[in-house]
């Protein structure tokens, strides 16, 4: 894939699966990593404020034209300008794992969540089956245009150490669950048959993210 057309669907994704886990009720929603705005964009309703911080200047200008507002840059550089204790709800939809210190961004962003506000995030789960049978059985770790092993990702995760990456910064989990769950008839009866192995305590290895609901603590 060129990279043309990865960062075009990159940048267009709209992640219909993580709408359930935005609150109906929320007013003022904070998306973070939105390319062109597409998954906020489905929110948008009456009296809703939907804000955004996109690096790149090309996204962020079709995302404009979606939202309420658009930062151009990245957490660090539009930090200040954003709110204290204004959004119900701020989204990272798998941008958690190409920031260098994912720690400190979401103990930052933390302060920008009313008191009763929540953290929503979709995360890669480097323990999806695919990946687990290529370590396993092909003796590999490839890096590729997309996907879990993207080569634009500095950090991987597993369901725990998501987990353990909200916990040890001050937020409470309130929910995870996997989404994306594998279909690939190559990878199905692997993680099937690795469960019956192991009795059924790897189900995390059938789901490619991992949905998290954590509150500031």
């Amino acid at each position: 894939m060129s990279k043309s057309k990865k960062d075009t669907a990159y940048y267009a994704n709209v992640r219909p699966e993580m709408l359930k886990y935005i609150p109906s009720d929320a007013k003022k929603i904070l998306e973070v990593g939105c390319g062109e705005g597409n998954f906020s964009a489905q929110l948008v309703q009456n009296e809703r404020e939907i804000w955004a911080i996109e690096p790149d200047i090309n996204a962020a200008k079709k995302a404009s034209e979606k939202l309420t507002k658009v930062f151009v840059g990245t957490i660090a550089e539009k930090i200040d300008e954003v709110p204290d204790n204004f959004f119900d709800v701020i989204i990272m939809n798998d941008v958690i794992e190409h920031l260098l210190e994912p720690w400190d961004d979401i103990q930052k962003l933390k302060s920008k969540l009313k008191s009763d506000g929540i953290f929503v995030s979709s995360i890669p789960n480097v323990r999806y089956a695919k990946n687990l049978f290529n370590m396993l059985f092909k003796r590999d770790w490839k890096y590729t245009d997309d996907r879990i092993l993207d080569s634009t990702h500095y950090r991987f995760f597993t369901k725990k150490s998501i987990r353990r990456l909200f916990e040890e910064n001050g937020y409470s989990v309130q929910k995870m669950k996997g989404v994306n769950r594998t279909k690939s008839f190559a990878f199905f009866p692997f993680a099937v048959l690795f469960n019956i192995l192991f009795l059924f305590s790897q189900l995390d290895i059938f789901y490619m993210q991992y949905a998290t609901v954590a509150k500031k603590k």
